[in-house]
């Protein structure tokens, strides 16, 4: 073998490394795009249903970031509500396979049965909380919040054990740093002739929970946008 052609061999391997890292990339950047754009449409749409809610996070917001254009990373420590109100909308759950053949509480699991955890049933459960149905982020506001690493089981939109979602620490991001810009830098209306109580909840199931038709809002400039 001459030189020549064991480099062009060291390059063939690179390049296919580098494809195999292209994918991955794409994989974990598009999962974590789609799941992110569905927790924030999620999060709007209950902000713009309770008023209340969406005023105090935009106060707390405004309040970090007083004389702010931008939202910083730093800043988002300080912002426990909009986490709270983040914590209250997340709740999809993806598909599970077995990969064995298994047997749960009596059941017969052949290898590659698809499992749905009940979601809904869990984050419904009136044993864990307090009114399941109503939007409440101070249910996650104070020092005996739930988190959603894995080590609370009534609250694991992430997942739990070795297995969970690896993910977490990026979409965290991504969907606190969003919804902040777009509470700080806007107020937001309903369109003219809708009313809160005729905005359409229902869901559409994927590989995550998205609603079932647009989100229309009225933005309002509150705050310039800073361009760096």
């Amino acid at each position: 073998m001459f030189i020549s052609d064991y480099y062009v061999y060291i390059i063939f391997q690179n390049l296919n490394g580098l494809r195999v890292c292209c994918r991955t990339a794409q994989e974990v950047f598009g999962a974590a795009v789609d799941t992110s754009i569905s927790a924030l449409q999620w999060a709007m749409t209950e902000l713009v249903t309770n008023p209340k809610a969406m005023e105090k996070a935009q106060l707390e917001i405004r309040r970090v970031l007083a004389g702010q254009q931008n939202v910083q990373e730093e800043a988002l420590r300080e912002m426990h509500y909009l986490k709270a109100v983040i914590r209250e909308t997340l709740g999809p759950f993806l598909p599970k396979v077995c990969l064995n053949d298994q047997k749960i509480q009596g059941y017969d699991m052949p290898q590659g049965t698809v499992i749905l955890i009940n979601a809904w049933a869990i984050s419904g459960d009136q044993k864990y909380w307090e009114d399941p149905e109503t939007f409440m982020p101070e249910r996650f506001d104070g020092e005996r919040a739930l988190d959603f690493r894995g080590s609370d089981f009534e609250f694991t939109p992430f997942g739990a054990g070795r297995r969970m979602c690896p993910g977490i620490a990026f979409a965290q991001a991504n969907i606190e740093i969003a919804l902040a810009s777009l509470l700080h830098h806007f107020d937001w209306e309903l369109p003219a002739g809708v009313k809160r109580e005729e905005i359409d909840m229902t869901e559409a199931f994927g590989l995550t929970v998205k609603r079932n038709s647009e989100l229309l809002l009225r933005p309002i400039p509150r705050i310039p946008l800073a361009y760096e």
